[in-house]
This record gives C-alpha cells, structure tokens and sequence, in this order.
C-alpha cells in the first residue's frame, strides 16, 4: 500500500458492533440528500447471471463531500435461505480520492442487511402515515428481522403480521421478533392475509412471482419493495402498482432493474407517470411526498452504493476512533 499503510479489514461482527441501527438510518438520510443535491456519484450496477438464477454484482460510488469513492462487491444466492445461509455475502472496497489510496475492506453482508433496512426506515418515514401502527412483512429472513428493528424508529408499531413460504420460517421468525421487542407478531397463512389491514408494507422475499397484490392492499398503505432486484423478478403484481405512487431510490435503476415496475410498463399495463421520483429529491422537497391519507405508496428499493460506502466509512471511522475492541 501507499505510504507503508496495512489495508485493514473490518468483519462483521466489528459492522454489526459498531453500526447501530438509529445512527444508519440518520446516514441514510444524509446520504440520500448528499446524492440529490449532487455530493454524490452513483452508477448503474453490474449485474452478472451466474447459473441458477444467482448473481455476482459489482457495485461503484462515489462521496464527494466525503472524498471517498468504493466498490461494493457482493454475491447473491436466494436459495442459500434453504441452507442456513446469508443470501448476501461480499466486501465494501473504500478509497479515499485524494491519493487514490484504499482505506479499508468491510464486510459487506452485514453492511447490506443494516443499510437496506435503514433506507426503508427513511422511505417509511417520509411516505407513510403518521398514524400507521400495523406493519406487513412479506418474508422471514434477515432483512425481515432488520427492517423490523428499523421501522420501530420511525412509527410506533403496536401489531406485525408475517407471511413467508415457508411456515416454519415464519413462526421461528414471529417467536423471536415478539421476545425480542415484546409487541404482537401474528403468522399469517397468506401474503393476503398479512396486508389486508396493514399501514406498511415490506416485500423482503427472493421471489420471483408477485407475493402482494393490489386487491388486498388497503388505501392509505405505504409499501418497502425490497426484494426483487432484477428486471425479470417482482413481488407487486400489477394492479398494486398501478394503485400507487411510486418512488425510486434511483431513477437508472428503476428504469433498467426492476422488475415490479417494468413488467407491468412492458405489458402496456402502467405508465411512467405512476413514478413521484426519487426519494432524496422528496427529501429536499423537490418532488411531493404523501398528500393525503388515502393513497398508496411505493418504494422501489434497488440499493445504492452510495449507501454502502457511507456506512461503510462510518464503520472505519469507529475503527480509528478505537471504537471497537
């Protein structure tokens, strides 16, 4: 390395130790401006198809304001769920810009599960009711469990109902949630089930097919779609989406990569003008958020790098700080 400088490299159990779940949705937040406002770069992902329907993904930003720039690059095999697995496994490369010298190597599991549930927080926060108290989660792994913790910072949820395919999953899942945070976490037998009374909604599934559909989601509902990252995957059907409006975390992505708003669009069924923007210019009030108590909105969450980056240099920042031992 330049200037006789050791790379390090930052497990993750140093992420999880370091990373609160409060602090990461504040950074999200901060984030998500920095990139509207241009203090950020954010390119489309390479995605490469590995057989099985699994990927490799190559995942470039930059901060500007921060003088950093990075690569997250991260694997992901839905089915590793079935083999007690992470679905996500990978590293966050960090640079700094000014010598173009690597500050550290983090990893990018733990970093993935916490950043992906505090942009949701954000999303949720901005979009949803004020009053929402009932939550959907549509899913039982780890960003099921994340999101949860998440959202308990931003509304005051009294009652969650969990559907997943499988019911095992779901009840493991309800029975450590509810010793956990102490609040009601009903198994529901159907994804129809778990949304019909629900103020939020979060899709976190490796699905393929939709698992939420638009006749059993209440008016006044915000929906996290979060799992489907591929321009061949959904877990909205079409009716839902066209119910709704739409926010994206990027509009390149949303355009190139998902699969919830470019089947229906390539089908003639929806039209662009179901999409608000992006999130961080609602943030800066740019583009409107909620306007009544009545509409449904979506959050097309395909993940930035820039998240990845910015929670990654916070971690490293903790390091030098010797805020871990």
């Amino acid at each position: 390395m330049n200037g006789g400088i050791a790379m390090k490299f930052i497990e993750k159990k140093q992420v999880e130790a370091l990373l609160d779940m409060k602090t990461c949705i504040g950074l999200m937040r901060e984030t998500l401006i920095d990139l509207a406002e241009g203090r950020a770069l954010q390119v489309l992902r390479m995605l490469m198809p590995i057989e099985g329907g699994n990927i490799l993904g190559v995942m470039p930003a930059a901060i500007l304001s921060k003088n950093l720039a990075g690569t997250k690059v991260i694997s992901v095999f839905p089915g590793n769920f079935n083999l007690g697995l992470p679905s996500h496994q990978g590293v966050v490369l960090v640079f700094e810009t000014l010598t173009g010298e690597m500050k550290a190597m983090v990893d990018g599991e733990s970093i993935t599960a916490i950043r992906t549930a505090a942009v949701s927080a954000v999303a949720t926060d901005l979009l949803a009711r004020k009053d929402a108290q009932t939550l959907a989660i549509i899913g039982s792994g780890l960003q099921a469990r994340t999101h949860l913790e998440a959202l308990l910072h931003v509304r005051s949820i009294k009652t969650v109902c969990v559907w997943d395919i499988d019911m095992g999953s779901a009840k493991r899942y309800a029975a450590e949630m509810k010793e956990k945070y102490g609040i009601a976490v009903n198994v529901c037998q159907t994804s129809g089930e778990a949304v019909k009374d629900a103020d939020i909604i979060c899709a976190v599934t490796a699905a393929r097919e939709p698992v939420i559909f638009g006749s059993c989601i209440k008016p006044g509902a915000h929906i996290n779609a979060v799992g489907a990252c591929r321009a061949d995957m959904r877990e909205l059907d079409t009716e839902a989406l066209a119910k709704a409006r739409l926010y994206a975390d990027r509009m390149e992505s949303l355009l190139n990569e998902a699969g919830d708003f470019l089947i229906p669009f390539n089908e003639g069924a929806v039209t662009k003008e179901i999409i608000v923007g992006e999130l961080g210019d609602a943030l800066i009030s740019k583009i409107s958020g909620r306007q009544n108590d009545g509409e449904i909105t979506v959050f097309e969450s395909l993940g930035l790098a820039v998240y990845d980056l910015a929670a990654a240099d916070y971690v490293i920042g903790k390091t030098e700080c010797g805020g871990f031992e």
